[in-house]
């Protein structure tokens, strides 16, 4: 920090009092909203937490005029989490940021238009971040993280304050998002359901109305709920209205869209293509495709092996793994071309024995028992068609179409 005189520690706080007191009387939403921004580290609210540490006695400042005297409850607890922030003293940044976001919501019910809703998103950001930050203090003295959890307690209070009527309640989805963040953070997503029946449900909102950004990120949280929930088809529709609107030059969203549609699309039988997934650096995804394209068994386990913790952070694991009867049909139906190459007269009939060959010849070990357990899912999930000659240990598949494509369905439960 540079030398400061007493002198220019009190220029800068009157210089922010006097831009607070000013965005609020001109109604400026854009200069209230830097105001807030602590976690920015800008230049001008660094400079301020220096004038604060230097100039203790910025209440009197706050209190002597009435442009300033009516934001105490917002401005003081705002300048002491500034100085702790400052300080690196993370928790007390947190505590004293969460009275001004409470006094600040209190003001921002009585404000009949919606023209400080930017700096609201400010708070409500300003928030989940500090809390975070908060939270690994706590955890690397020893003690339990609990901030971002009362982060997300607040965050129910903000949206309960646009959930009226008006030209505020379009924030109610930016605060929704929020909430999302920290839900899935903390592992509690099944509290993402009370603010998506208000959202998806309630009368009171209109989701075309809502901005752009937010539903992108919306519809990427609530498709990851859908994977989670196993309803594909849902999960397709919002993971892909997330990409589509997203915008082009945030590669780095559309990566993280693409990490949870791309499982998507393959459980209902759509691959991407390679150079999909070399743009955007997806390449954990290669073999897997790869394994469905030629009914690999062996390169798919060998795949989700080796990206095991990658697929487990991103939640689709599961997803993954439930993706060997595709690539067993796709083995199925290899050795059927085979045979129908051969012997076109035979090639509907697959002997069990010919699939524990090809099986282990993947260094795959399985008998004849197992090997008739999954073709009969394969026959019951409707992925092959056809019957079982007991006796003979034989598949007889159907002479029209027994390989059925999904055709962006999801594979029978």
């Amino acid at each position: 920090m540079a030398y400061m005189s007493m002198g220019e520690a009190h220029r800068k706080i009157t210089e922010y009092l006097n831009r607070f007191s000013d965005a609020v009387s001109s109604q400026n939403g854009t200069s209230f909203k830097s105001l807030f921004a602590i976690s920015s580290n800008s230049h001008f609210l660094l400079s301020l937490a220096d004038a604060l540490n230097l100039f203790q006695d910025y209440n009197r400042l706050i209190k002597q005029s009435d442009s300033y005297s009516h934001f105490a409850d917002i401005v003081t607890p705002l300048f002491r989490s500034l100085q702790n922030y400052r300080q690196g003293n993370l928790v007390e940044t947190y505590h004293a940021f969460e009275k001004t976001a409470n006094a600040f919501i209190q003001e921002f019910r009585n404000w009949e238009s919606a023209w400080a809703l930017e700096a609201l998103y400010v708070i409500v950001y300003e928030i989940r971040v500090l809390a975070e930050k908060a939270d690994k203090e706590l955890a690397s003295n020893g003690k339990s993280p609990e901030k971002l959890k009362g982060a997300g307690s607040l965050l129910m209070k903000v949206f309960g304050s646009l959930a009226g009527k008006g030209s505020k309640r379009v924030g109610a989805l930016y605060v929704t998002c929020q909430l999302f963040k920290i839900y899935f953070k903390l592992g509690t997503v099944h509290l993402c359901r009370s603010v998506i029946r208000s959202i998806e449900t309630a009368r009171i909102f209109d989701f075309e109305e809502f901005p752009k950004r937010d539903k992108v990120t919306y519809m990427y949280y609530t498709g990851r709920l859908e994977v989670f929930n196993e309803n594909f088809p849902a999960a397709d529709h919002k993971l892909s209205y997330a990409l589509k609107h997203c915008n082009p030059q945030s590669e780095a969203n559309i990566r993280l869209i693409l990490k949870h549609l791309i499982p998507v699309k393959l459980s209902i039988g759509i691959l991407p293509k390679d150079r999909l997934l070399e743009k955007y650096n997806l390449l954990e995804y290669s073999n897997i495709v790869q394994a469905l394209r030629r009914g690999d068994l062996r390169l798919l386990r060998c795949a989700l092996q080796d990206h095991e913790d990658r697929f487990l952070r991103s939640g689709v694991y599961l997803v993954l793994e439930k993706l060997e009867l595709q690539v067993y049909q796709r083995l199925v139906k290899k050795i059927h071309i085979i045979q129908k190459q051969r012997d076109p007269s035979k090639a509907h009939q697959v002997k069990l024995e010919v699939i524990v060959k090809a099986l282990k010849w993947l260094e795959i070990d399985m008998d004849v028992d197992e090997v008739e357990c999954i073709m009969a899912i394969l026959i019951y999930k409707n992925l092959v068609k056809g019957y079982f000659a007991h006796k003979s240990k034989v598949v007889v598949l159907s002479k029209q179409d027994p390989f059925p494509k999904l055709n962006g369905k999801p594979v029978n439960s």
